[in-house]
């Protein structure tokens, strides 16, 4: 089962690789075998370190990104107060963001969400704008599972992996102020947050580079170049 596995990645990568056109412009994700969110299941947060989204209010989002161009993620959030209803809302549009300026459609699909460590049923696993989305009953700790696509923009025909995407945690809490920080798992060059008086938000230098943490919630909106995988 383990060789048929690698043999079913190794082709599936190879299908979204021969498919990476030569020009610049929003990626449009591709479909493979491989189209499974590699990313910790629901329920997996006693292997998350503390912090705030953890341990204390917060948010931590971590984004992991794919050859094709999408992202798949996982938020750990934690509120000041229980609530029964959520705001869900995708990124912003690249049209006017600094190192993007190109018009994007972000979309979170396959979502998975967890209150309480409990299982929320969805009538629907797709964000496309702004989603208010109630819960069966209140709760402080959330975490969402999804992935991201529709956000990115390549960058030079010459470096197809070289490319720029918006991120912003799915949740909107009421609370703007959460301390939040946003993690990429690999390939990070440069961070920008247009919402922050001061926007270079990168701390530290390739490869160990990261985005400044504890943003407040209100002003989350980063845009990031990355080398994608």
């Amino acid at each position: 089962m383990l060789h048929r596995g690698r043999v079913v990645l190794t082709t599936a990568l190879v299908l979204v690789l021969g498919g990476c056109s030569g020009g610049s412009g929003p990626v449009e994700p591709s479909p493979g075998a491989d189209d499974t969110i590699a990313i910790p299941p629901p329920g997996a947060s006693d292997s998350v370190a503390p912090g705030p989204g953890v341990t204390e209010p917060g948010i931590r989002m971590t984004a992991v990104p794919r050859t094709d161009g999408s992202f798949d993620v996982v938020e750990d959030v934690m509120l000041s107060d229980a609530t029964d209803d959520v705001q869900l809302q995708v990124p912003t549009s690249g049209a006017e963001l600094p190192g993007l300026m190109t018009r994007t459609a972000p979309r979170a699909s396959d979502l998975q969400l967890l209150a309480d460590e409990s299982v929320v049923p969805l009538d629907s696993s797709t964000v496309e704008t702004t989603r208010d989305l109630p819960l069966p009953v209140a709760a402080t700790k959330l975490r969402l599972t999804y992935r991201l696509t529709g956000t990115t923009v390549r960058r030079t025909p010459q470096r197809p992996q070289r490319a720029s995407a918006a991120l912003r945690p799915l949740i909107a809490p009421a609370e703007g102020t959460l301390p939040t920080t946003v993690s990429v798992s690999d390939g990070l060059l440069n961070a920008v947050c247009p919402l922050l008086p001061e926007t270079r938000c990168a701390v530290g230098d390739p490869p160990h580079l990261a985005i400044r943490p504890g943003i407040p919630a209100a002003q989350a909106l980063i845009v990031i170049q990355v080398d994608l995988p």
